[in-house]
């Protein structure tokens, strides 16, 4: 074989993403959208994750993959990378906390600065790893130690590229504009300052970009209610093309973490002169809409306002004074009371519209993690859902949806919120899974949102309901922006926008620029700035991938002034821009997701070290052929048990029924399961918490396995301090060498334990291995498989 540095570039050969994983492996993501390419560790030597290459398909691999070789890369992704400090051997050197870079980067004598061993720092790459040499850096931050209060979030929002300072061109313009609500701004809009609006959020929010007002009224002959949404004017004071409106483009999006927000627009904007604050004039763009008693609006209009917030609420006290209207809190409110009974009542009305319509309602249940001054975890406790939350989505919801409609009916080009209907693979899926269960979904092979609907209620009363609700929510498609309107699946809406939250989603802000034009009769022509790069990532699979393709090629085609390329011609000639603009957001809302998903991770894996080798009650949330997830009762926190640690049969993984069999015991493990499991292992670098399974010495052959009847921290509150036997299996399940199991597993198995013995004494002894890294296992690495077919896919 060639080797890669003579490799000439062909014309087959393809551009694409690097996407390594934390295995050593990776894959090329093609820009024409097609099969992801599967790139050796050896490939992977030579590149890291995020770099944009030209790839070579060589053949296939064992599992059928297109393997590819890389022929050059393009563009090197990574500038700064964040990572620990560590001595390896004598040698400095950077682990990078991303483990999709598979890459230590050497420090040289002169490259380390001040930081010191252990530390979290920044290192800029002087020299990029080849076949042949290693990364070479140099640092240049130091955030801190990795116990440093907030510092996961420091490192989340560099891993992920987050962008977490403004710039100094955003923060003067900001600063330039004025406190308050001046004159001049007053011109051509109507003036609520005599309606009641009142604000309903969180105890702990701190921008308030809706308020809501309701009353009954006569529409001709029908009784209705009025309801007006009013949404904070973002678009007055963010103007296209400048600094504050760049920033809003880069970020796309707020980024919420525990105990703080990475907001999309800087603090004078979000929580002072845009937030709905209480005795306070605002600008602000209203949906003001009619709604009759079977919860169909018969009549809507936008317009640009003035208002003054009459009441700042909280979720907990609307429901207060809506539950117990001789309470305390109803009394103290007294004069706000008829208002929030009205937005109750039309509550009920569009609640009952929306069983009628066929909208898929999700009761899952959200946690909320409570932390002490230094930002570590207290506790983890769900959060708790009231009518008054409910409420409030109504409403947003209608604006929403008057808004989405408004401008379908204009026939002016903007963004959507669309979500697909289910893929025929997923479909599948879910109804193996669902007749296992005794269940069926209705619809045949398409599905509507009612027979979804029909399916949730009949789960809603099983003792089973989270993991089956689970397990519907993951057969779904994710939402997403484009330019084109393909509806709302799980809402059920033939139209759906963002039109209520401009502060914290720049798509809103769109959605808001373009009503306005529509108001004052002027087409809205979005203009990327060419200083903020687009995040036109491609999602694995999907509608999404496809838009992603389409947006690259649209921007590629512009950037090299393609001649004879097919744009849209006439009141479609932005449509290109417009499909960028919807996968940029739709990327960035996935960044987002996964930096604060990191966060959370990590601190509950550092909350979970707290809990090693005490017993818990738990339920099986996933079962993939590598072994079983579970979710912690009451602690609300996941781990994983691995196939090793589930005895010494062998398990095998059927997806239609999800569930681990034994071939020789018949053992089962099922979604569902509940278990009793020892908190065994924490990864802080992984972000991975491994349980051993805590069961009986006798086992039910083609049944659930028999669990240990103890008394639990669930059960009592407090952890059991009693740590179990950390052996996964009892004396008469040991594999024998004649009985014709895989010995070289065994082996492996017994490996294992001693090195866990291994690391028990040194531990005891106070000897590591060096800062940041467990001994025993190294972070990254995995318990050994009994075969291939158990390995993680």
């Amino acid at each position: 074989m060639r080797k890669a540095k003579d490799l000439v570039p062909r014309e087959a050969d393809r551009l694409g993403t690097v996407q390594g994983h934390r295995d050593g492996f990776g894959f090329v993501i093609p820009d024409d959208g097609g099969e992801d390419i599967f790139l050796s560790e050896r490939e992977m030597s030579r590149v890291m994750h995020g770099d944009r290459v030209n790839v070579r398909v060589l053949g296939t691999d064992r599992r059928g993959r297109p393997e590819g070789q890389i022929v050059e890369v393009v563009l090197h992704a990574n500038k700064v990378v964040i990572g620990r400090l560590l001595n390896e051997n004598g040698v400095l050197i950077v682990a990078p906390e991303d483990k999709r870079i598979g890459h230590d980067i050497l420090i040289p004598p002169k490259g380390q600065g001040n930081a010191k061993l252990g530390q979290v720092v920044s290192v800029e790459i002087i020299d990029y790893p080849d076949s042949y040499r290693q990364a070479v850096g140099r640092v240049v931050e130091v955030l801190g130690e990795i116990d440093d209060p907030g510092m996961e979030i420091e490192i989340a929002v560099r891993k992920y590229g987050v962008p977490h300072e403004f710039s100094a061109a955003a923060m003067k313009e900001a600063a330039a504009l004025p406190d308050t609500v001046q004159q001049s701004d007053l011109e051509g809009r109507v003036d609520l300052r005599d309606v009641p609006l009142v604000t309903i959020d969180g105890a702990d929010a701190r921008d308030f970009d809706d308020a809501v007002y309701c009353e009954p009224v006569m529409y001709g002959q029908t009784k209705a209610w009025r309801l007006i949404v009013a949404i904070a004017d973002v678009s007055h004071y963010v103007k296209p093309g400048q600094p504050l409106d760049d920033e809003g483009l880069l970020r796309a999006t707020s980024v919420y973490f525990p105990r703080r927000v990475i907001p999309m627009l800087p603090e004078k904007i979000s929580n002072g002169l845009c937030s709905l604050n209480p005795g306070v004039d605002r600008l602000c763009m209203v949906c003001d809409s009619v709604v009759d008693n079977n919860g169909i609006v018969l009549a809507y209009q936008f317009y640009p306002a003035v208002m003054h917030s009459a009441q700042r609420f909280t979720y907990d006290t609307v429901w207060e004074i809506l539950s117990n209207s001789k309470g305390p809190e109803a009394t103290r409110f007294a004069q706000f009371r008829p208002l929030l009974t009205n937005l109750y009542s039309l509550y009920k009305i569009l609640l009952s519209a929306r069983e009628k319509r066929g909208a898929i309602e999700f009761e899952t249940t959200e946690t909320q993690i409570i932390s002490n001054e230094l930002g570590k975890i207290l506790r983890i406790e769900p959060r708790i859902r009231n009518d008054a939350h409910r409420l409030i989505e109504e409403c947003m919801l209608t604006a929403n949806v008057c808004a989405a409609d408004f401008i379908d009916k204009n026939k002016h080009l903007s963004l959507y919120r669309v979500h697909g209907e289910p893929s025929e693979e997923k479909l599948v899926t879910l109804r193996q899974v669902l007749r296992t269960s005794g269940l069926s979904l209705g619809g045949g092979e398409k599905p509507k949102p009612r027979d979804y609907a029909k399916l949730m209620r009949e789960i809603k009363e099983r003792p089973d309901a989270n993991m089956l609700q689970s397990v519907v929510l993951r057969s779904m498609q994710q939402a997403m922006y484009q330019p084109d309107n393909e509806g709302h699946f799980g809402l059920a809406y033939p139209a759906y926008s963002h039109f209520t939250s401009p502060i914290r989603r720049y798509p809103d802000l769109l959605t808001h620029r373009v009503i306005k034009s529509i108001l004052q009769k002027k087409p809205y022509v979005p203009v990327l700035p060419p200083k903020v790069p687009l995040n036109l990532t491609l999602p694995r699979k999907g509608k999404g991938r496809e838009n992603a393709v389409n947006a690259k090629k649209s921007q590629s085609d512009a950037k090299a002034g393609v001649k004879g390329a097919k744009t849209p011609k006439g009141a479609n000639a932005a449509l290109p821009i417009w499909g960028q603009l919807g996968v940029h957001c739709s990327s960035n809302e996935r960044r987002a997701d996964e930096a604060s998903r990191d966060v959370e991770a990590w601190l509950k894996c550092y909350y979970m070290r707290d809990h090693l080798g005490q017993e818990y009650a738990g339920t099986v949330t996933g079962v993939a052929n590598f072994g079983l997830f579970i979710q912690l009762e009451n602690l609300f926190v996941e781990g994983m048990v691995h196939v090793t640690e589930l005895g010494g049969d062998y398990f095998q993984y059927d997806e239609a029924r999800q569930e681990l069999r034994g071939e020789r015991t018949g053992i089962r493990y099922r979604l569902g399961d509940r278990m009793h499991v020892l908190v065994s292992r924490v990864d802080l670098d992984a972000r991975k918490i491994e349980f051993s399974l805590v069961k009986s010495v006798g086992a039910e052959p083609g049944g659930s396995s028999n669990r240990r009847q103890l008394l639990l921290a669930t059960d009592t509150g407090r952890p059991n301090k009693k740590a179990a036997s950390k052996r996964s299996r009892p004396d008469n399940k040991v594999p024998q060498k004649p009985s014709g199991i895989n010995v070289n597993a065994a082996k492996s198995a017994g490996t294992l334990g001693a090195n866990q013995s291994k690391s028990k004494a040194a531990r005891k002894s106070g000897k590591t291995s060096k800062p940041g890294r467990t001994i025993g296992k190294p972070a990254g690495s995995k318990p050994p498989v009994r075969s291939t077919k158990a390995r993680r896919k």
